[in-house]
């Protein structure tokens, strides 16, 4: 298979067009021209839409071998590219989790999405499509159950998501479906990414980390050429997949801000809103545990945009590092970045009056408690992977302005249109010749 790691995972990718594998019920060299029936592709053509040269561009579907590898920054680039080069790019996210409640203009009414979806419409503006078509299944807590037990059939969810993915076609010239979590995710209620592709007709991307698969992401800088070298020559000699792109790794991307930390924490920051969206390397933490005078020395020394974490008990180091920021602001020395997180279980502890009258009028200070340990805490961050959200416009802007150079739209688009496999090069070797050498 793709992945020799993730064979279990992929094998239910075998069979369809992608650019990973190819479509499922066709072979290598039919040819989709204006005269193809829809019977002739189990009526997949209403997922497709024709282009000016006659020829059928298929939907995008965007897969990934695990959670946490770049899917939805992956997603994001391409839809920024193919605005690029089409009037109007719909999306889709078939099956997703994680939801947000917004208002369709079509149905009058508050649904539930994918918070993905929010995101990629209110980035791209795209207008042109409803919400109600862009989040056709959601799993909510308790889903599953309903699915198994029969009060939500199989054929309800497909019909559902085959509906979305065609009206958002009538109305766009390409369209891009994100998928959810790893192949396999929507197994148990029948709907997971490799179902839907094949009946789609979709050709997928598959986005792995670092390692073999169509777009490759969070590439070790220093090998970068070597990576995209092998992994290109081993894609074509294994499996005439293309290599899509080779996209290196940025840390800053995977950095949590201030208004991650109070999503995972379910806290709110005491004072500094203004700097919610202010990202923090796991690299720069520190757990405060000297002395009052270490600490200010280390405040002066590390990164200006360091994070400190002590427990709600050292008063000292508290009221140091309101001291600190106070004496910058005044001398106007360099920016002071640094935030301080409070550790402590309520309601044993809790910051005195004292200190939280102090706070009033530092408005730009960033100062968050925690209702855990430090230890906790410390754990809880180094375990945490943020999610780009339409919030954080900054981070969203820099995904995207670092992905998109690194991903071969004129491969991708001639062959999701080819009248070929998207396993092969219409100008070299099929695979099916390929596997007989």
């Amino acid at each position: 298979m793709l992945i020799c790691k993730q064979q279990g995972m992929l094998t239910s990718l075998v069979g369809r067009r992608a650019l990973v594998v190819s479509r499922s019920g066709a072979s290598g060299s039919s040819c989709f021209s204006s005269s193809t029936s829809e019977a002739s592709d189990g009526g997949k053509l209403k997922y497709w839409k024709k282009n000016a040269m006659g020829r059928y561009q298929r939907p995008i579907y965007v897969a990934a071998t695990r959670q946490h590898v770049g899917k939805t920054s992956v997603s994001l680039a391409l839809v920024s590219g193919l605005q690029k080069r089409f009037d109007k790019v719909g999306f889709v996210k078939p099956v997703g989790q994680q939801h947000v409640t917004v208002n369709s203009e079509n149905l009058h009414r508050d649904i539930r999405v994918d918070k993905d979806v929010v995101l990629v419409r209110e980035r791209f503006h795209l207008d042109h499509i409803d919400y109600q078509h862009m989040s056709p299944v959601i799993i909510p807590s308790g889903y599953t159950k309903k699915v198994v037990d029969g009060e939500i059939t199989y054929q309800e969810q497909l019909d559902s998501i085959c509906n979305s993915v065609q009206e958002v076609t009538k109305v766009s010239d390409v369209v891009l479906c994100e998928g959810t979590g790893h192949c396999g995710v929507g197994s148990i209620v029948g709907a997971n990414n490799a179902k839907i592709a094949s009946l789609l007709g979709a050709d997928v991307v598959l986005v792995a980390n670092g390692g073999l698969g169509v777009i490759i992401n969070k590439v070790i800088p220093e090998k970068y050429e070597q990576t995209k070298h092998y992994m290109a020559k081993a894609l074509k000699q294994s499996w005439g997949a293309p290599l899509l792109g080779c996209i290196p790794d940025r840390p800053y991307l995977g950095c949590s801000a201030l208004a991650d930390m109070e999503r995972l924490f379910k806290t709110k920051l005491l004072c500094g809103d203004i700097h919610r969206f202010r990202h923090y390397n796991v690299t720069d933490m520190s757990l405060v545990t000297t002395s009052l005078t270490r600490f200010l020395e280390n405040l002066r020394l590390k990164p200006t945009r360091t994070l400190y974490i002590c427990h709600v008990t050292r008063d000292d180091i508290i009221l140091g590092f309101m001291g600190e920021f106070q004496r910058r602001r005044k001398d106007f020395e360099k920016p002071f970045e640094a935030a301080l997180l409070i550790c402590g279980r309520e309601p044993k502890y809790t910051i005195t009056k004292e200190v939280k009258e102090m706070m009033v009028g530092l408005s730009d200070m960033p100062v968050m408690m925690v209702p855990c340990t430090t230890a906790e805490a410390m754990a809880k961050i180094h375990g945490f992977t943020p999610k780009l959200n339409i919030d954080d416009k900054a981070r969203v802007g820099k995904a995207i302005e670092h992905y998109e150079p690194y991903i071969d739209f004129d491969e991708l688009l001639r062959r999701t249109s080819s009248c070929n496999s998207s396993f092969n090069d219409p100008a070299s070797i099929s695979l099916e010749d390929l596997k007989r050498l």
